[in-house]
């Protein structure tokens, strides 16, 4: 497995804590949340699973941007060789 160099922003980081503090945040919201806090200072990068809910997100209209920002910032974290 490749070491994932990239790290989550602070602004996401911050997006994404409000995310998971949110009552009104969706549950794919915080799923997507809770990867990019994940990666937000380790080695760790997305997982086969968040990068297919990350990939939908992205391709649909019904979400937020908040949220599409959220995918952009994980699947951009995701393996490259999968």
């Amino acid at each position: 497995m490749t070491k994932n160099t990239k790290h989550t922003s602070p602004r996401i980081a911050t997006l994404a804590s409000e995310a998971l503090q949110s009552s009104s945040a969706s549950q794919v919201q915080k799923s997507l949340a809770a990867s990019a806090l994940a990666q937000s200072a380790s080695g760790k990068q997305t997982g086969a699973h968040m990068e297919e809910v990350a990939s939908r997100v992205l391709r649909s209209e019904k979400y937020s941007e908040d949220t599409k920002e959220l995918a952009a910032s994980v699947l951009s974290q995701s393996n490259k060789l999968r």
